[in-house]
């Protein structure tokens, strides 16, 4: 990349939200729809930059944004497309600032497009990074809020034209709680902004080059199955993931309730990777993968579904019974396996007191 970064194409959408598909661990919500979204905006003349980190000045303010709510809700509740600008419109009034930049609040997911999508709409660029380096169902969950971002202002919007600004509020956990409800009233599914962050401090804390990751990823499935190349293994070798399970979804139970997709699946063994069962946590994201009761993989590392013939991510939503897959993991960066991330991302955080996280080591 270059210091001035690259012009995003109608070309690179598909691998983008293939690659983003398979870092959300199973959540940031439907990757197809928001590329089908980013892609009418480009085909109808937007431009849309992806800059390096170090591209603007220690001044310059970045918002981030993302959608907030269900993945399942996504599926049939279709965003407007403007929610996520609103919101970040709606920020820069309360806070009387310009922002010069965005930056996803999650590459995971149709959140990888959200900043693309909002920033189309503003004439802005975004940022090549983001807040977690996959996907996690709460708000508080970026390192932006670990390290130190203010929690307001913040504003939600949803497609009818509703906005909600949160002009102060005590801190991140608050806000959370805030917005969730909110999201739940608007129909389980809105775009959220942050307040504005300088960007000396995103440089310190967003976790980096992961819009460029992600197209790489992306990349790599679509030569691999171009190739007839075992796509699993291509994916692996290419990113240093593992294979931990291979096998058949034998039972699905996901709910909606208080804002998220919440459940577990179960897999029946089969192939080269097989224990005899498996289970996996879920909360928007994939959360614990256990095989033969052992708990062999925990956020904050990553947990990704993939169609086993074709190497497809899998999102939570799109879970199926009957569907072979390989369950892959891969680590996270290191800026989520602090102490302080990990009282906020770690195993505890999601209610399980009784696993001690081990973080995963890259294959590469």
């Amino acid at each position: 990349m270059s210091d001035k970064g690259y012009l995003l194409k109608e070309s690179d959408l598909l691998p983008l939200s293939i690659g983003a598909a398979l870092l959300g661990t199973g959540g940031g919500g439907n990757p197809y729809v928001g590329m089908l979204r980013a892609r009418e905006l480009i085909r109808k003349g937007a431009s849309v930059r992806v800059l390096p980190l170090d591209a603007l000045p220690d001044d310059a303010w970045v918002g981030e944004v993302g959608g907030i709510g269900a993945p399942v809700v996504g599926v049939e509740k279709i965003e407007e497309g403007g929610e996520c600008f609103r919101a970040m419109r709606a920020v820069e009034d309360a806070a009387g600032v310009k922002m010069s930049a965005l930056i996803s609040a999650e590459i995971g997911g149709s959140n990888s497009l959200e900043p693309v999508i909002a920033a189309a709409y503003a004439g802005l660029p975004v940022i090549d990074g983001d807040g977690m380096g996959r996907a996690f169902p709460e708000v508080q969950m970026t390192t932006f809020f670990i390290y130190g971002a203010q929690a307001a202002p913040a504003a939600i919007a949803d497609e009818k034209g509703n906005i909600v600004v949160f002009k102060e509020v005590f801190d991140m956990f608050w806000l959370e709680t805030f917005a969730r409800s909110v999201s739940i009233n608007m129909g389980g599914g809105a775009g959220l902004a942050i307040a504005p962050m300088a960007m000396e401090f995103v440089r310190r804390t967003a976790v980096p080059g992961t819009v460029s990751q992600a197209l790489s990823i992306g990349h790599t499935v679509l030569d691999a199955r171009a190739k007839r190349q075992n796509v699993v293994e291509r994916v692996c070798r290419d990113t240093g993931a593992t294979v931990f399970f291979t096998g058949k979804i034998t039972d699905v139970r996901r709910e909606v309730s208080k804002g998220f997709a919440a459940g577990h699946a179960h897999l029946a063994g089969v192939g080269d990777w097989a224990g005899s069962e498996a289970r996996i946590a879920i909360q928007n994201e994939n959360l614990v993968l256990w095989v033969d009761g052992v708990p062999v993989i925990m956020v904050p590392d990553l947990i990704v579904n993939l169609e086993l013939d074709t190497g497809e991510p899998i999102t939570t939503e799109m879970l199926r019974y009957g569907q072979r897959v390989a369950v892959i993991g891969l680590p996270v960066h290191e800026l989520l396996k602090t102490p302080r991330a990990l009282e906020i991302v770690g195993p505890h955080a999601f209610g399980y007191p009784e696993l001690t996280y081990v973080p995963l080591k890259s294959a590469v």
